[in-house]
């Protein structure tokens, strides 16, 4: 697999990474623990190096299935965490005071069985406490070796800039995909003139995009998207259209829908690179075989004709989790 650059930071990351969440947190039951390190070595021996965690994902949990799964090639690979909720808890609010900071830090290596952590991101911002003080706090880190490049997560325009103005970011992650395209109006265009790198999450909309998701689909009680308005039965309805056109262009191109999906992004822009999930080896190995897919100009002008004459049905997160977002 093809690396690329998270912007001007010198990270260099495979096309595609792995999302680590799903393995243990957000979508039903933990998987199995040997079938998750299974997994992500075979990842890893399929040419990702660019694999994703946080904190809030089962508060230290997923870090540590990760750091067990990749000590044999810690030194090859691009790990990716999260700090800035109150107790590694998503659903108690927001905390990224300096201290929480280095608890969260400190921890993630532990967890991590690591010295340093490669990308640290701020999950959500804090409107409690100034970017600047998170990003100096950062920079002392930096510093003392234990991290070597800060991103932001679903943080808005004005909140990047004045991050990176203390210390640059290397990367924003935040949601993008066909069916979520918010961040083409300011975020893609900022990040481009400041040199930052963008991770979408969820690229193939939480499984809706692959196809095998439809009206009738029941989700475990665990899985969040149980409270996900866009994943309502009426709401998973009405977005089959986007379903429906990517299976259409697989067809031409011998693919599949979540194939198209993950290529369309990558075609974006130079500086993108996706971190889908799965728990499956089989979507694994499908989703690498997307980064060797590639949409000729024609193919993603039929995709943009289609697509803008469609509206997405259904808000991406539920009012409660909004204000989080986007800020």
């Amino acid at each position: 697999m093809k690396t690329r650059n998270l912007g001007n930071s010198g990270l260099k990351v495979s096309e595609l990474g792995l999302g680590c969440m799903g393995l243990t947190f957000g979508y039903g039951p933990a998987a199995n623990e040997n079938d998750a390190i299974e997994l992500i070595t075979k990842a890893y021996d399929s040419g990702v190096t660019f694999f994703d965690t946080a904190e809030a994902y089962s508060q230290g949990g997923n870090e540590k299935l990760l750091g067990k799964a990749v000590k044999p090639f810690r030194d090859k690979i691009i790990i990716a965490t999260k700090f800035g909720f109150k107790n590694g808890d998503s659903s108690k609010g927001v905390d990224s005071r300096p201290e929480r900071i280095r608890e969260v830090a400190e921890a993630s290596l532990q967890y991590l069985q690591t010295d340093y952590i490669d990308l640290f991101y701020q999950h959500r911002v804090d409107p409690n406490v100034p970017i600047e003080e998170v990003a100096g706090t950062i920079q002392e880190l930096i510093k003392e070796g234990k991290i070597r490049h800060w991103g932001l997560s679903e943080a808005g325009v004005e909140t990047i800039r004045k991050a990176h103005a203390v210390q640059p970011v290397a990367a924003l992650q935040s949601e993008y995909s066909l069916w979520w395209r918010e961040p083409e109006k300011e975020i893609l265009p900022a990040l481009e003139e400041l040199g930052i790198g963008f991770v979408p999450f969820s690229p193939l909309g939480k499984g809706f995009l692959t196809g095998a998701i439809n009206s009738d689909t029941q989700f475990d009680k665990t899985d969040f998207r149980n409270i996900v308005p866009r994943f309502s039965e009426e709401n998973r309805k009405a977005n089959q259209q986007l379903v429906n056109l990517l299976q259409t262009i697989a067809a031409e191109k011998e693919a599949t829908p979540a194939q198209i999906a993950l290529a369309w992004l990558l075609a974006q822009k130079p500086w993108i690179a996706p971190i889908p999930g799965t728990t499956k080896i089989h979507r694994l190995q499908e989703n690498i075989g997307a980064a060797s897919l590639k949409l000729t100009s024609e193919d993603l002008q039929k995709i943009e004709a289609a697509a803008s004459r469609m509206t997405i049905s259904g808000a991406r997160y539920p009012e409660n989790l909004m204000n989080m977002v986007g800020k």
